[in-house]
């Protein structure tokens, strides 16, 4: 019996999934634009998600802004982000999308084709020309990669004098101002926190 029960509890659910319609929280906000601080009273002018505002002030919860159109207002502060909406880009990436399609469109008809062999067959005028200067700068910067890394095998096992002599003068100066501390400190506890010398 309890089988059965399941049974029935699982194709109900199953049913009721089926059924659902799938949606999408919208993006969209209208921000109302407003004459003074006091954002009691009535907006002059919604703003649409996306557009662009240039902040003139701001406090803790409001900016004073202006428009593209020249309006300037007062707006809150949590609505305003410094990225572009997902929605505004969205329309640009689907906008530089279909002019890159037609541009493929039309670079693929048959006209481009019949230019393309006589493009890749014809050889530029300076072609050999910058292909030798690639060729002299490759030699050249491969002949100064290894004179560098002849200079950097000679100086690998090598100390620089000026830093080992400050290391050692530092090291000697703190160490004779740990001793006369640590002496200070003993000679303090031996007598009762008094300086004896």
């Amino acid at each position: 019996m309890l089988k059965r029960l399941t049974l029935i509890a699982a194709l109900c659910a199953g049913a009721g999934t089926a059924i659902a319609e799938r949606m999408y929280v919208t993006d969209s906000l209208r921000l109302g634009l407003y004459h003074s601080e006091d954002t009691s009273d009535k907006p002059f002018l919604n703003l649409v998600s996306g557009t662009e505002l240039d902040v003139l002030e701001r406090s803790s919860s409001l900016a004073r802004v202006r428009t593209p159109a020249g309006e300037e207002g007062w707006v809150k502060v949590a609505f305003l982000v410094p990225d572009k909406p997902s929605q505004v880009r969205v329309a640009e990436l689907e906008a530089e999308l279909a002019g890159l399609r037609s541009d493929a469109a039309d670079s693929h008809g048959p006209r481009a084709a019949e230019e393309t062999p006589d493009r890749v067959t014809r050889p530029t005028v300076g072609s050999k020309d910058a292909n030798e200067a690639m060729h002299e700068a490759l030699g050249r910067l491969k002949r100064e990669n290894e004179a560098y890394e002849a200079r950097l095998e000679s100086y690998r096992g090598s100390l620089p004098m000026p830093w080992v002599v400050a290391a050692l003068v530092v090291a000697l100066v703190g160490g004779f101002g740990a001793g006369l501390w640590w002496l200070d400190a003993l000679i303090r506890r031996r007598h009762g926190g008094f300086r004896v010398y």
